[in-house]
């Protein structure tokens, strides 16, 4: 298979944006339904080794293979030539080096820098669900959760304290994140949100943190873990019907109002018994209900 051209390679570099990821595409085959670029790595000469720092001497070329954003609706892989040196220093305990490609991709990831930024957009922005960002990407589910869960700690961290500024409301609920449990954990997790701007009508919930874990002690350990000028700022607290997390919210708030957010006041409603007398129909069916 030739090369592609100059004047073509410059077009596809400009569209697809790999400059971006410090490669240049070199050639560009159609495999099924998945866009497939080699490219080769953007470098400025030998690269050094990561032990000892000394420039190491070629040795060879290894191929990487990372997944892209899609491209025109369909999957794009890439596939980065790397070269790879012998590292000539004595006292080394390394031997054989690749070439720094982490501006590319995270080490062991499969999916590139900026799938990640990608997979939140679509996830939150987009409402996609993890299984149609999977199709999108021709990755698994599990590998886009997995990157999802990470991108978005992440993005919490690099906020900081700023984003508990001006909270007043809080929202706490539970959701699975992890389908395939391990054997030290259920895949839970203790999801708090902002739903001041909710309250006041200028904008939707924000989401806050994330705490492994469906239980009274992972909601107290999250409101310890805050400054008593938070704490003293938290006005209302609106949760499922969970007691441990009412009895967290209680201990730590004592001011704060304690209240079932409406989404569980609507699903209790329709989950309990009807009052009316001699009425026999299951909740999803009764129409006497008031919820």
């Amino acid at each position: 298979m030739e090369l592609t051209s100059a004047p073509a390679q410059i077009v596809a570099d400009t569209i697809v944006r790999t400059v971006e990821l410090g490669v240049r595409i070199t050639d560009a085959p159609i495999a099924g339904e998945t866009t497939l670029l080699w490219c080769e790595l953007l470098t400025d000469g030998p690269g050094s080794c990561p032990g000892c720092g000394v420039v190491g001497v070629y040795r060879d070329v290894v191929e990487r293979r990372v997944s892209d954003v899609p491209v025109v609706g369909h999957p794009l892989e890439l596939r980065v030539r790397l070269p790879r040196y012998r590292c000539v220093h004595d006292g080394c305990p390394r031997e054989v080096f690749c070439h720094d490609s982490s501006r590319l991709a995270r080490p062991g990831w499969s999916t590139t820098r900026r799938c990640a930024l990608y997979i939140l957009r679509r996830l939150a922005i987009d409402k996609a669900t993890v299984s149609a960002v999977a199709r999108e990407l021709g990755r698994s589910w599990d590998t886009v959760n997995a990157i999802a869960v990470a991108a978005t700690g992440e993005l919490l961290l690099s906020v900081g304290p700023a984003r508990l500024d001006g909270v007043r409301v809080l929202g706490v609920d539970e959701h699975r994140w992890s389908h395939v449990p391990g054997a030290d954990a259920d895949g839970f997790v203790t999801v708090i949100t902002d739903l001041t701007p909710v309250l006041a009508g200028h904008g939707p919930a924000r989401l806050l943190d994330m705490v492994p874990g469906r239980s009274a002690a992972a909601m107290a350990g999250w409101l310890a873990a805050r400054e008593q000028s938070f704490r003293d700022r938290v006005e209302i607290v609106a949760m499922d019907g969970f007691g441990g997390y009412k009895a967290a919210a209680v201990e730590a708030l004592p001011d704060a109002v304690t209240v079932m957010d409406l989404f569980h006041v609507v699903a209790v409603g329709r989950e309990a018994p009807c009052v009316q007398v001699g009425c026999k129909d299951p909740p999803p069916v009764c129409r006497s209900r008031s919820v």
